[in-house]
């Protein structure tokens, strides 16, 4: 238990993070939401098209995450997550213009299943939005790494799981928000406005973040009895970890295996639900916006939920490896019922069957997270998390493909969600595989 006199500013840092994942996800979600009034405002015919503009964004965030981690460590959260923000902000504002340059050529990657990968090549607006959301991927790539490494250098390891719950509820929050807003803009003022409005919101945050963001040390509105409790763990290390140092890592690889296999399927729901529920439901940019609220109304209930419930089992004496893994497994199973909501013909039962999932996802994103700071030392967490968000953007390139792919040719989503239902648990089993007991990497 937190001592009584020890103070809670550190939820103050959280509530920082809890907004910046919202804005995050705000400004990666519009152009899911608006797919089908760009599909028929720019006659994108080849589902290949949108598949091709997402891979443009997982590509750059593959790079940037890569980047980010490495970034953050080396020069701190404080300028370095404002800089993220900065980018990403300008970018989604930038989303706007696309269609400014009809000449603008840009080749890409496609999936055929009888020629294998090909490059193909986007033109006129489609060109437009991939150099946008390349610009976007690279600016967002930085917010994970940041916002764990804070967690890392404000949180005891205790409550590090609750705490990562609590600000990655955000990126609910912002899907959440999202289809509210979004249709309501583009209704009035056209689909440009809704990329600029959501955009701006990031400049806001910059700013605060700047006034308000100190280490741990140098805040003054930290108490000393606080500052006792963060630091209440075993003292660590303070000389960095050289970059390449971390790869041998059985532990690092649990981590980046965790994410390539299961970061894609929130990438699915984040990109393609939308287009679902137009697809297999009717639904128009009017309609949707209730049944994607619920959606991730429940996706924010297991992200806080799922550090809930490692973070408790932990205190009541389970250890560490239980406590995560246990809540892994309870989230793994959450996601398998998935599998029906393709054929599903009641709206709200398939909207109940991904809310479902999208919330087991959540839960298990913040106890897969949380696994970097019981498994390295926090001079290496920024790292370790890039590295891994690297690795599940790669697998978010490939989802987007194989998506794209499997709709031009079926035009249904089972295959798809016989994908998501099943990742979890072959993901946990690499895992506990490869960190039997979440042992302390020797770095």
């Amino acid at each position: 238990m937190t001592p009584p006199r020890a103070g809670h500013y550190r939820w103050v840092i959280c509530a920082l993070l809890f907004f910046a994942a919202t804005i995050n996800y705000i400004d990666r979600q519009v152009i899911g939401i608006l797919k089908p009034t760009l599909v028929k405002e720019f006659n994108w015919q080849d589902e290949r098209t949108y598949a091709a503009i997402v891979f443009s964004f997982q590509l750059a965030y593959a790079i940037g995450l890569l980047l980010a981690g490495r970034v953050m460590d080396k020069i701190g959260t404080r300028r370095g997550f404002a800089i993220a923000v900065f980018l990403w902000s300008a970018a989604a504002v930038a989303h706007a213009a696309a269609s400014w340059f009809p000449d603008l050529k840009l080749p890409t990657v496609n999936l055929d299943a009888s020629t294998g990968f090909s490059i193909v090549l986007l033109s006129g607006a489609a060109a437009g939005f991939a150099v946008a959301r390349l610009a976007l991927g690279i600016g967002e790539a930085g917010n994970f790494p940041a916002a764990i490494k804070t967690v890392a250098e404000w949180f005891p390891r205790k409550e590090r799981a609750l705490a990562t719950g609590i600000f990655n509820s955000g990126t609910n929050i912002g899907a959440l928000v999202t289809p509210l807003v979004v249709p309501w803009i583009t209704i009035r003022w056209g689909w440009q406005w809704a990329f600029i409005a959501t955009g701006l919101t990031g400049f806001i945050w910059v700013v605060w973040w700047l006034r308000v963001y100190r280490a741990p040390e140098e805040h003054p509105r930290l108490s000393a009895a606080e500052l006792a409790y963060i630091r209440s763990d075993p003292i660590e290390q303070a000389t960095p970890i050289a970059w390449m140092k971390l790869f041998p890592h059985r532990q690092t690889w649990a981590f980046a295996i965790g994410k390539f296999m299961t970061d894609p399927i929130w990438w699915l729901y984040l990109f393609w639900v939308p287009d679902f529920l137009n697809r297999n439901h009717g639904l128009d940019l009017k309609s949707m916006g209730l049944p994607l609220v619920v959606i991730y109304l429940v996706a924010d209930v297991g992200s806080i939920g799922g550090g809930w419930i490692s973070s408790a089992l932990i205190k009541r004496g389970w250890s560490v490896n239980a406590g995560r893994k246990t809540a892994m497994l309870i989230c793994a199973l959450s996601v398998v019922p998935i599998v029906f909501a393709a054929k599903a013909s009641n709206l709200w039962v398939a909207v109940a069957l991904v809310a479902l999932a999208a919330a087991a996802h959540q839960g298990w994103s913040a106890n897969l997270f949380t696994l970097t700071s019981d498994m390295f030392p926090r001079r290496a967490v920024g790292s370790v998390v890039g590295i891994g968000g690297m690795a599940g953007a790669i697998g978010g390139m490939l989802i987007a493909l194989v998506v794209g792919e499997i709709l031009q040719r079926a035009g249904s989503y089972v295959a798809i969600f016989i994908i998501a239902g099943s990742a979890y648990l072959v993901a946990l089993a690499i895992i506990h595989a490869l960190a039997p007991k979440l042992e302390n990497a020797k770095v």
